[in-house]
Order: C-alpha cells, then structure tokens, then sequence
C-alpha cells in the first residue's frame, strides 16, 4: 500500500469517527438502547426495550424477545441487534453493529446523559452554547419529568423516549465547537 493511500484511508476513518449522528450512543453496548434490551432480558419483560421502537415494529422485536427467552447467548446478542437495528431505523439511521462497551461519545452526550442521571441540567450547560441554553434546560426539565413511568405503559414510555432523544440530539447539534 503506498503512503498516499495510507493516509487517505486514515483520513477517511478519522472523518467516519468525528462525523457521526447524535444518536450514536444509541447503537454502543452500554448505551441505553443495549441496556434496556438487557434489562428486558434479565425481567423478562420486553416492554422495558419496546420503549425504543415505534409501535409498527413492535412484533418484529417482540419475535426475537421470544426467541431469546430460552437464554441462548446468540439468540440474546440477535435480539439486542434487532432491537437497536430497529431503533436506529426508526431514526433514518443504518445499523453497522453494536459498538463495544466504552466508545467514545461527544461530551455533549456523555455529560447530556451524566446530568439528567443526577437530575442537575447545570452539569451540562458550560457545553452548549449560551444562546440554546434554555432550549437545552426546556427539553431536560421534559426528559426528567417523563423518566420515571410505569414501564408497562408503553405511550408513557415512548413519549419519555422521545424527550430524552430530542434533549440529547438538541444538545449535541447546540454544543460549542471547541468543547465537542
């Protein structure tokens, strides 16, 4: 391989890992889609991963749940793909795998997430830029208020989904240039 097309492919894996879309935590195995996969797993209940779908592809994912009850591994690592393929589809975004616990996120994702677990929108605000500031605390206040919900109420569930998507995409997209 010459050192042209070294670098070139360099640059373009360099390109593919800082251009990527909000929601990208959204396909990592400790991200909150694989965790709430896992959680349904361990319950038994798949509405705790449902939350992540759109109610269409409901019996797409309620399939692979049912073929993971047996606690084949490979049937289990089949549902969490179906489920973030399906949850990222649902984003208009391609689904290239789960992405290996620990990959790095935008601080804006990683202190976005870190705040609302601590219930301190404070924690995240020096990321963003002050002219989106409210916005940012707007959608937080919303994703804080809808997290806690009967997780068998899946309207509940998915409107808590939808807020914690638009606080964390909002932002991500609104997060000063030199913090990101």
């Amino acid at each position: 391989m010459s050192v042209v097309t070294s670098i070139a492919h360099l640059v373009n894996r360099l390109a593919s890992r800082a251009v990527q879309p909000a929601s990208a935590h959204c396909d990592t195995a400790d991200g909150p889609v694989v965790t709430a996969g896992r959680a349904a797993l361990a319950s038994g209940n798949v509405n705790r991963a449902l939350k992540w779908v759109h109610p269409e592809h409901e019996p797409q994912v309620r399939a692979a749940f049912a073929a993971a009850a047996g606690g084949d591994r490979l049937a289990a690592l089949a549902f969490l793909e179906t489920l973030v393929a399906v949850h990222r589809a649902g984003e208009g975004h391609d689904f290239t795998g789960i992405k290996p616990p620990g990959t790095p996120q935008p601080p804006a994702v990683t202190l976005g997430d870190e705040a609302l677990a601590a219930g301190d929108v404070h924690l995240v605000l020096p990321l963003v830029e002050e002219s989106a500031r409210d916005g940012v605390a707007e959608r937080f206040d919303r994703a804080l208020a809808l997290r806690d919900h009967d997780v068998d109420d899946l309207g509940a569930a998915r409107e808590a989904v939808v807020a914690y998507v638009d606080y964390i995409h909002f932002t991500v997209h609104h997060r000063v240039r030199a913090a990101a």
